[in-house]
């Protein structure tokens, strides 16, 4: 296998670099409406790690993904949504065998969006191969962010897990849980245990852990909120971010310090992409050096203005945004 990549551009440092998912969005411009009889829809940029870089560039931080796509038209329409957000996308490439994801979803408010992967017969961004990491980038970030979907195959469950080995905990490295079953094979579907073993072993790498409790539970084995707080804790990360819906969040650190947030109330428009939102504004907190209760109110605030917007990447708030919705909740 080629030897990891480390190139001269790679000098420059990024305040956040995601590894992960990428796909195309295209959602119902109908609310309340089955996707059988839905007739027009929205095409936006998606994916988790490429949904997380785009948040945290609208709140000012520099950002990039390290993912792949098809080699065609969506391919092409990725690259230039990411562009237009201010990610970097130099370390996005075409995988020419395997078409770029597509992803719809169902609208129906307040809290029911199934969604349909279309990521057959193999998703690009599983395609990241370790020999093609620019680790000294990597090493480099002030935050490296890595998600649950790319442990789900080879060779991006290997290249996963290398990158987190050489970036060694240094500065902020956060695991995003991200526990999507449909994108496992059978066996993990049937049984998610067999998925542990990896989430195990990237905990072992990350300071950071963000999941809900049903993400928690495949990663540690329990779903009680403050029990999952601790399993993570003593998997290795130095805070636990538990996310309990509509309980809000809980968020431990291993000094002792905690937070216990509730959610902002808004009326929801499609509750997919709240958590990527999240994602962006929890690191830009880290990135602030806050204290965890204004990390956590700040970013829970950006998930709920994305909740109360149709679409995910293009509804990532601005500072001015997020800082205007809780001056109006605590008014």
């Amino acid at each position: 296998m080629a030897e990891p990549v480390e190139s001269a551009e790679s000098a420059q440092s990024f305040d956040l670099i995601t590894m992960g998912r990428i796909g195309v969005d295209l959602y119902p411009l109908e609310s309340g409406v089955p996707l059988a009889r839905v007739e027009t829809f929205g095409k936006f940029l998606g994916g988790s790690a490429a949904n997380v870089a785009v948040a945290a560039a609208r709140l000012g931080r520099s950002t990039a993904v390290i993912t792949r796509t098809g080699d065609d038209p969506f391919g092409a329409y990725l690259h230039e949504a990411l562009q237009g957000f201010g990610v970097d996308d130099r370390w996005v490439t075409p995988v020419a065998a395997y078409p770029t994801p597509v992803t719809f979803c169902e609208i129906f408010p307040p809290d029911d969006f199934p969604l349909y992967f279309y990521r057959r017969p193999k998703a690009p961004d599983l395609e990241i191969h370790t020999g093609e990491l620019d680790l000294r980038a990597i090493r480099a970030a002030r935050i490296f962010w890595v998600t649950g979907t790319g442990l789900s195959a080879e060779p991006s469950r290997s290249a996963t897990l290398a990158a987190l080995t050489a970036r060694d905990r240094a500065g902020t490295t956060v695991f995003d849980l991200d526990w999507r079953p449909v994108l496992w094979d059978d066996t993990a579907r049937t049984d998610p245990a067999h998925a542990r073993p990896y989430y195990a072993e990237a905990l072992a790498h990350a300071t950071v852990a963000v999941g809900n409790v049903d993400e928690c539970e495949i990663a540690t084995g329990v779903r009680e909120p403050e029990a999952c707080a601790e399993a993570l804790l003593a998997a290795g990360v130095e805070l636990a971010v538990v996310k309990q819906g509509p309980k809000g969040v809980l968020a431990v650190n291993r000094d002792g310090t905690r937070a216990e947030v509730p959610p902002v109330p808004v009326e929801v428009v499609n509750g997919l992409g709240a958590g990527d939102a999240f994602g962006g504004s929890l690191c830009h907190g880290l990135l602030s050096g806050w204290d965890l209760t204004t990390t956590i109110r700040y970013a829970n605030a950006a998930g709920a203005l994305v909740a109360s917007r149709l679409a995910c990447s293009s509804a990532m708030p601005t500072r001015a945004e997020v800082d205007g919705l809780l001056a109006r909740a605590t008014a």
